[in-house]
C-alpha cells in the first residue's frame, strides 16, 4: 500500500531558530499515526507545514506518491487535509455554524445571500454524528473550552479529509467527550481517513494509535508500532534522559496557618454555597467532572467574576475581592487554563510577559521603566524554570505551549503571590516539562506557597494534592485527605448529585 502523505528531510526556521531539521514522517491510508516528542521537539510545526499553515525551507512532502506545494491552508483543505490545532482557533462573537463553515457557507437559490437554515442543518447533521447536544446557534464565545474544542474537531470533520491531524484534541475534554471522539476516529479510519494524532497522554496514544513517531529537537528519531513498544522506551527516546519521579511525601499541614478562606461562595447555578481553606504550604486539589464548576470557584475568588453571595477572608481579616486587581494585591495569583487568552500577550517578548503584573516594581523615578532590571528578571526566571526560548527578547507566540505555560508560572513567581491558583497546570505539555512543573509546585508548597490545582488528570491530582475537594454541579460534594483519595472514591463524590455535607 503506498502512504498517502510522505515527508522528507523537511527543514524550517523561526527568525533563525531551527525549529526543523530534516524531518521525516510517513502516514499510511485507514491508520492513526501518533506523533509524539516534548514541547518544542517539532510536532506542531511539522503538522502546520503539512496543513500549510507554515512555508517550508527545505525538503520535500508527498501526497499520493506525488510532489506538493503546500502553500496555505487553502491548498492543504483542496487536498482533502484538515487540522484541530492545539490553541483554539475561533471567533467568538460568531455562531458555532458560522465558525464551522465560515468561508464557505451554502448560499440560497439566487446565490446572493447565506442559507442560513441549511449551514445550522449541515452543522447539526455533524454535531449529531458527535453525540454533542450544542446548538448550532449558540455564539462561540458562551462555550467552555470544551465545548469549543469539539467545534473545532466539528469544523475539521465537515470538510471531507483523507488525513486529519489532531493536535492535542482532548487536552480539555472529560472521559465521556474522549470516548466520543475515539468512536469518531475509529469511523474514519474504517472509511480510510488516516489520523495523525499529536498527545502528551501516554494511556490515549496506547487506546488509539497503530504506530507512533518520535521527534526531539526537530529531528526525527524513530518511528514504531504502538502496541509493541513500552512507554519506558518511548519516553526515553522522547526526553533523551531518565526522568526523576517526584515523590508525593503529603507532609501534615493541618496545624498550618489558613491563609484563605472561602465562605458560602455563590455565582449563579455554576456556584452553589462553596466554602473551602488553604492552609499554607499545602497542595489542595480540586478535583470533578467537567462543568462542576471548579473553574469558576475559582474565578470567583480571585474576582474575575463577580459573586452573588459569600466572604473570602486572607489571613483571617475579611476582603473584599472585585476585580483580578484586588485579589493580586492581597498576594493571590491565578493561573488560567487557556493562557493563550488570559495568561500571555503572545504579541510581547519572554521579559515583558514575566514582567508585566510586576511593572511597579521596574519604574524608575516614578515615571521611567527599568529595561535592564526587566531582562534581568526574565533572564533568571528563564533559567529557573528551563524555559527553551533563544533569548528574553523572543515573542512568546512563536514558543512551544509548554514554554508559554512556564511563562505564566514566571510572572506569579516574580510577583512573589503567597496564594496560587493553577488551573489545568500541565495541560498540552510533555511529561518532561510535566516533571519540571511537578518538582517546582512541591518546592513552591515547602517554601510556604499555598496552592490550589485544579485538574481534570485524576492521576494528578492524586500525585500532587494534600487533600481533595471534589465537586458536582456547582457543590463541593465531599474532602479526601490525600494519603486516602483514590480515583474511584473521587469518581463517586463527582458523580453524587446531592452533598451529605458540604466541605469546610
Amino acid at each position: 500500500m503506498q502512504p498517502i502523505v510522505t515527508i522528507r528531510d523537511l527543514c524550517k526556521s523561526f527568525a533563525g531558530v531551527r525549529a526543523l531539521h530534516n524531518a521525516q514522517f510517513e502516514l499510511m491510508p485507514g491508520e492513526v499515526h501518533a506523533l509524539m516528542g516534548e514541547n518544542g521537539a517539532g510536532k506542531s510545526t511539522l503538522m502546520k507545514v503539512l496543513a500549510g499553515v507554515y512555508r517550508k525551507d527545505a525538503g520535500e512532502v508527498l501526497f499520493d506518491g506525488q510532489p506538493v506545494d503546500i502553500a496555505s491552508p487553502r491548498a492543504a483543505q483542496a487536498l482533502g487535509i484538515g487540522i484541530i490545532h492545539q490553541e483554539l482557533n475561533l471567533m467568538n462573537h460568531l455562531s458555532a455554524a458560522q465558525n464551522i463553515f465560515i468561508g464557505r457557507e451554502p448560499l440560497g437559490v439566487l446565490g446572493l445571500f447565506i442559507d442560513e437554515e441549511a449551514m445550522r442543518a449541515e452543522t447539526q447533521r455533524i454535531f449529531d454524528r458527535m453525540n454533542l447536544r450544542l446548538d448550532p446557534r449558540t455564539p462561540v464565545g458562551e462555550l467552555t473550552v470544551a465545548k469549543q474544542q469539539m467545534v473545532e474537531i466539528a469544523k475539521a470533520l465537515s470538510f471531507d479529509s483523507r488525513v486529519l491531524i489532531m493536535d492535542e484534541p482532548t487536552a480539555a475534554l472529560n472521559n465521556e467527550e474522549v470516548s466520543d471522539l475515539f468512536r469518531i476516529i475509529g469511523q474514519l479510519k474504517a472509511q480510510g481517513v488516516a489520523v495523525v494524532y499529536i498527545s502528551h497522554k501516554m494511556d490515549e496514544l496506547k487506546r488509539v494509535a497503530d504506530r507512533v513517531t518520535v521527534m526531539r529537537d526537530g529531528q526525527y528519531i524513530a518511528t514504531v508500532p504502538m502496541d509493541q513498544t513500552p512507554m519506558g522506551s518511548l519516553i526515553a527516546m522522547m526526553v533523551g534522559r531518565q526522568l526523576t519521579e517526584v515523590e508525593n511525601e503529603f507532609p501534615d499541614t493541618a496545624g498550618n496557618e489558613v491563609v484563605l478562606e472561602a465562605r458560602g461562595i455563590c455565582r449563579g447555578a455554576m456556584v452553589r454555597n462553596a466554602s473551602f481553606v488553604l492552609r499554607r504550604g499545602e497542595i489542595l486539589g480540586f478535583a470533578g467532572l467537567m462543568g462542576a464548576g471548579r473553574t469558576e470557584l475559582a474565578r470567583a475568588v480571585f474576582g474575575a467574576d463577580r459573586i452573588d453571595a459569600g466572604e473570602v477572608f486572607v489571613r483571617g481579616r475579611k476582603v473584599s475581592i472585585r476585580s483580578p486587581e484586588d485579589a493580586v494585591a492581597h498576594g493571590i495569583g491565578y493561573l488560567s487554563e487557556d493562557r493563550k487568552h488570559f495568561g500571555l500577550a503572545t504579541g510581547l517578548d519572554v521579559e515583558t510577559n514575566i514582567a508585566l503584573p510586576n511593572m511597579k516594581r521596574f519604574l524608575s523615578m516614578g515615571a521611567f521603566i527599568d529595561q535592564a532590571a526587566i531582562g534581568a528578571a526574565g533572564e533568571r526566571y528563564v533559567k529557573q524554570l528551563r524555559i527553551k526560548t533563544p533569548s528574553v527578547h523572543q515573542q512568546v507566540r512563536l514558543l512551544s505551549g509548554g514554554n508559554q505555560q512556564k511563562i505564566v508560572i514566571a510572572k506569579w513567581l516574580l510577583r512573589d503571590c503567597g496564594v496560587l491558583f493553577f488551573d489545568e497546570p500541565t495541560r498540552g505539555i510533555d511529561v518532561g516539562a510535566k516533571a519540571e512543573i511537578y518538582r517546582l509546585l512541591h518546592e513552591l508548597a515547602a517554601q510556604g506557597k499555598a496552592i490550589v490545582i485544579i485538574s481534570s488528570e485524576l492521576p494528578e491530582i492524586l500525585r500532587m494534592s494534600h487533600r481533595v475537594l471534589v465537586m458536582c454541579e456547582g457543590r463541593i460534594n465531599g474532602e479526601l485527605p490525600g494519603r486516602e483519595a483514590t480515583q474511584e472514591k473521587i469518581m463517586q463524590l463527582a458523580t453524587q448529585r446531592e452533598a451529605p455535607v458540604a466541605a469546610a
